[in-house]
């Protein structure tokens, strides 16, 4: 396991990575939480294809941690739901189990999951404590640090939401293992944006390793996601709430991308399909401007391809 430290406005919290990590995400949650007073309930918001496969498993690590007590809401999202109605099921949810304000979101599945559940979590009685367990390549790679929550409108992705940070993020690398290979590849775009943005040798390093990572290589996709944390990590760290622009070099192909999800539908592309078009239609926009030349256009577009 590695571990990485968010250092945000509201304090500071571990990323985990490795393989194994989801027996031990009630360990992970109490270590990064003040000790409660009382005993502290849960809920885990899962979706229903993530379900099935890890949320006996995450239920049975959150309960056997001392004093934590609680159960899930299953539910069929993906890109189409993540919207204002999903958000109040969950919050009417909440308050069906009359939580309190020492309950803990804990949101296991993909971004949509994450940023969903983490909305529900910043509004809900002002916002309560949130954890992330996430289980997509791209969820683990970008959504789940950084604290970003929200919905989508018919009228733009990601327009309603809050900063919201969690208290901790476990990554599990071996939930990728059932993970479809069209959502795998989509989480790779992601990967090599930050190669784009902040590290010219890792994105040298991706064209070297692409294969391997396509391959589920363990060494190889351990260094991706451990790296891709580490500089999301660092650029959060510098401009948590994207007001200094240094955040928006995360948005590279975001732009793009997200004009393809609106009006494409959403959920018609994967984010991250969407997004590694948008690095591509970004790369040749600075070549048509004059700040790259067309043969970095051309290893761009070969990589993502």
């Amino acid at each position: 396991m590695s571990t990485l430290t968010l250092q945000t406005s509201a304090g500071r919290y571990p990323i985990h990575v490795g393989r194994g990590l989801l027996a031990r995400a009630g360990d992970c949650l109490r270590a990064c939480l003040p000790e409660p007073a009382r005993a502290r309930r849960f809920v885990v918001v899962s979706d229903d294809v993530v379900a099935p496969l890890y949320l006996e498993k995450a239920l049975a690590a959150l309960g056997s941690a001392p004093d934590f007590t609680g159960d899930a809401m299953v539910l069929a999202l993906g890109e189409h739901n993540k919207n204002l109605a999903t958000f109040e099921r969950i919050c009417t949810g909440m308050l069906e189990r009359k939580l309190g304000r020492d309950a803990v979101v804990v949101a296991l599945g993909g971004g949509v999951v994450g940023d969903v559940a983490g909305f529900a979590a910043a509004a809900y009685q002002r916002g309560v404590a949130f954890a992330q367990l996430p289980t997509t390549l791209l969820a683990q790679v970008d959504s789940a640090v950084g604290g970003k929550t929200g919905v989508n409108h018919a009228l733009g992705k990601n327009m309603i939401g809050a900063f919201h940070q969690p208290c901790c993020v476990v990554s599990d690398l071996d939930t990728l293992d059932t993970l479809p290979p069209r959502h795998y590849a989509a989480g790779i775009a992601e990967i090599i944006k930050y190669g784009l943005i902040l590290d010219a040798a890792f994105f040298e390093w991706l064209e070297h390793n692409v294969d391997a990572l396509l391959a589920r290589d363990e060494q190889a996709l351990a260094h991706a996601v451990h790296r891709s944390c580490e500089i999301k990590a660092a650029v959060v760290a510098a401009d948590e709430r994207e007001r200094g622009g240094r955040r928006a070099l995360l948005n590279l192909g975001h732009t793009f991308g997200h004009a393809l999800e609106t009006g494409l539908g959403h959920g018609e592309w994967l984010h991250g399909e969407a997004v590694g078009c948008g690095l591509v239609l970004a790369a040749r926009l600075s070549a048509h401007l004059g700040h790259i030349e067309d043969a970095e256009v051309r290893r761009i577009a070969g990589l993502v391809e």
